[in-house]
């Protein structure tokens, strides 16, 4: 039966990475490596300070099921062993690793997921003022831009990188920061410069502020979003769902989610914390089934883990085996 080990994992980034709750210039992830007969399955989670979370207590909740993975737990029982989460994210990544280099499968394969290939990769503008953030949208290939937002010189800054990248696609990230009462005209003029998409922009609680507001901007679904219970009450508010395996507790309920968010006609978006290329993998071969990709984590860490992703000219490409699945 497979041996348990938890590791703690202290990134430091290339630069501080903002959004409209605060900044971070370390990534704090927590890796696992489920061992058995000279096999080796690895996973990584984020614990998310939104969610509630710690490294100490995913760590902790991680450890208290060693007995039960070293008896035999299944990557199906452990759905229910602990709820959706970091915690559950690590270990099911982990399984679904394991399971492909026991059994010669790729993760794709045995996920019933398209062929891994090169997909276009959003890169995210980190919150700053109008001129930082132009010279950011400047120094990057990608043809699709996330800013984070949160602030009242959000217009300013759209406008400045739409100047000056005029050709990007843009998304715009509220990460629940926005106002209802000036979204309306927000809307207006970012449709002019080059927005295609608005990120949760209310807080969670708060969407049904969606229902009033007619908007020719496609607007998705993130903190309000964890599982594919979520996702049939938000359809009428959003076009499309953020799934992030950190939130939904790993690969095996993303792919429920997935099912669900195309039964409700909903369009897909795989997105992610701050991490390493680990954190990045499952979600990439995800991605492959996705309208697309927002997995760009590993481009903020000074130093990624050995055999990361390659990213180039805007795409990124599939993770080798000696990486992850």
């Amino acid at each position: 039966m497979p041996k348990l080990q938890i590791t703690s994992v202290s990134s430091p980034l290339r630069q501080s990475f903002a959004i409209s709750r605060g900044s971070k210039s370390v990534a704090e992830t927590v890796r696992v490596t489920l061992t058995q007969d000279n096999h080796e399955g690895r996973g990584e989670c984020v614990p998310y300070g939104r969610y509630g979370e710690s490294v100490g207590g995913v760590m902790a909740d991680i450890a208290g099921l060693e007995a039960e993975i070293e008896a035999g737990l299944t990557r199906e029982a452990l759905q229910t062993r602990l709820p959706a989460g970091a915690a559950r994210c690590a270990l099911d990544t982990a399984f679904w690793d394991l399971e492909a280099k026991q059994s010669g499968y790729p993760v794709w394969k045995l996920a019933g997921l398209p062929p891994p290939q090169p997909l276009p990769c959003t890169m995210s503008l980190s919150l700053g003022t109008p001129e930082q953030m132009a010279k950011a949208a400047r120094q990057t290939a990608a043809g699709l831009l996330k800013l984070k937002l949160g602030g009242p010189d959000d217009l300013d800054r759209i406008i400045a990188v739409h100047e000056a990248r005029p050709e990007a696609r843009l998304i715009v990230d509220g990460n629940e920061g926005l106002i209802p009462s000036s979204f309306a005209l927000l809307v207006e003029a970012a449709a002019k410069n080059g927005v295609v998409m608005i990120e949760q922009p209310f807080p969670v609680g708060q969407d049904t502020a969606l229902a009033h507001t007619a908007c020719p901007i496609a607007i998705c679904a993130d903190e309000s979003v964890h599982t594919s219970r979520d996702i049939q009450g938000l359809a009428r508010l959003y076009d499309m769902v953020n799934i992030k395996l950190d939130k939904a507790g790993g690969l095996t309920e993303a792919l429920a989610m997935l099912k669900a968010a195309r039964q409700c006609h909903l369009g897909v978006m795989v997105g992610c914390m701050v991490a390493g290329s680990l954190s990045m993998a499952p979600a990439l071969i995800l991605g492959a089934a996705a309208d697309l990709i927002d997995l760009d984590g590993p481009l903020w860490l000074a130093d990624d883990i050995a055999h990361g992703l390659t990213y180039q000219a805007g795409n990124v490409s599939p993770p080798s085996r000696d990486l992850w699945g």
